[in-house]
This record gives C-alpha cells, structure tokens and sequence, in this order.
C-alpha cells in the first residue's frame, strides 16, 4: 500500500516515513502544500498523513482541493492544535481522522490501519477470498487451511488484488500502489511477481484466483 507523508517538519517527515517502510508501506514524502498536490498529479495513494500547518499552501486547503475533485483517499491530519473547533473543522471538510501532536507512532499505525480497512469495507485485518485468507496486520497468508509464505513485495501485491476482488486492475496502477518514486526497477515488474504468486497460490489447484484479462490486467476473483 502506497502512502504521502505531507509534513513540513523534516525529522518528523523522516521519523514517520521511516516507520511506514519498516511496517512494509511504500512511502513518498514531501514537505510543503503545493508539493503534496503535485504528487497527487502524478500518482494514486492509498492513505495520506497530512499536517496542517505547512508552507505555501496549508493542509485543510489541500484537503479541501483534492475532495473539491472528488477525490476519497482517506487522509489523516497532523497538527500542533488541540483545539475543537480545528479538530471539527477539519473533519467537516473531509478527513478521515485527526492527531495531535505529540502522538504515539503505535497510535498512528494504527489508525492507518483503520483508514485502510475502512477504504476497502473491511471489519477486522483479515481478508478472505473463497479459500484464500490474508492477515494484513501479521502480513500472513493461508489457502485452505494451509500457510502460504510470500516475500514481502508479493504479500504487497496480493492484499492489493485481495482489497480490489473483482476490479480488473492495470500492471500501472498495480506498480503505483506498490512502489514509490524512488523504484528504478524493470518495465515487466508486475508480472514477474504475478507469476511468484500464481505458483504459490494457484498451481496445482482446480480453482484458480488471479485471473489475466488480456490487454488490461489482473483480476482476483474467488467466483469462479
């Protein structure tokens, strides 16, 4: 899963992008208003830590832009004030969550994790696609009752597919939401893994779940 860190505070910009990649996000980070809605032209993010308090263009401005456009990332805000009336203000204008600095990173973390099971109608962290279960929180996978050891881009890209059952998804968006700008890797990326996966989770079953749709992209579908 993808996420923007907007927050001017550059050890603090630091400190919790670095969380996020040890929890196994693909984090990009910025430092100013402006500079997060240049990124949000440039890529499809599954949750933004926002700070309101930045430079050139505040957070809820941000924020009001990218919902004024329709657009539903869940996005957590960040500021030094405690004060109702910016916790109600901000949450009016769309965000999904409020924290106030200082904050526990276990706390973040973990309403990251809300947002992200909210994003996709989830209730707890496990994901299930007819015999296929994932753990997004313990990053575990099982079909039929057995384990299923996956390295961890592959577990990347299967809670991916498993978020989005029965989306047909593109090799570009796939990429999008699994690496970050800072990826320099092969054009043929997302197929190599798809097949990593497809021998771990469908080879030598009857029912197969990753699906190709020629020209398009990959589909999970357990319906079939």
């Amino acid at each position: 899963m993808r996420i923007l860190v907007a927050e001017d505070e550059r050890n603090l910009n630091r400190l919790i992008s670095d969380k996020l990649k040890k929890e196994h996000y693909s984090v990009d980070s910025c430092f100013d208003g402006q500079e997060a809605l240049d990124y949000f032209a440039c890529a499809e993010y599954d949750a933004v830590v926002l700070d309101i308090m930045m430079p050139v263009m505040d957070g809820l401005e941000v924020l009001r832009r990218l919902r004024s456009k329709g657009d539903r990332t869940p996005v957590l805000l960040l500021t030094a004030r405690d004060g109702v009336e910016d916790r109600v203000n901000g949450l009016d204008i769309g965000a999904d969550d409020y924290m106030v600095k200082p904050f526990s990173f276990e706390e973040l973390l973990a309403r990251i994790r809300v947002m992200l099971r909210r994003g996709a109608n989830q209730v707890g962290n496990t994901i299930t696609a007819g015999p296929l279960t994932i753990d997004c929180a313990a990053r575990t996978a099982s079909r039929d009752g057995q384990a299923v050891f996956l390295s961890g881009k592959e577990f990347d890209i299967l809670e991916y597919l498993m978020r989005n059952q029965g989306v047909v998804l593109s090799r570009d968006k796939i990429e999008q939401h699994i690496w970050n700008y800072d990826y320099e890797g092969g054009s043929n990326v997302v197929d190599v893994y798809i097949r990593y996966l497809r021998k771990k989770i469908d080879d030598g079953r009857e029912q197969k779940l990753i699906h190709t749709i020629r020209g398009v992209g990959y589909v999970l579908r357990a319906d079939t």
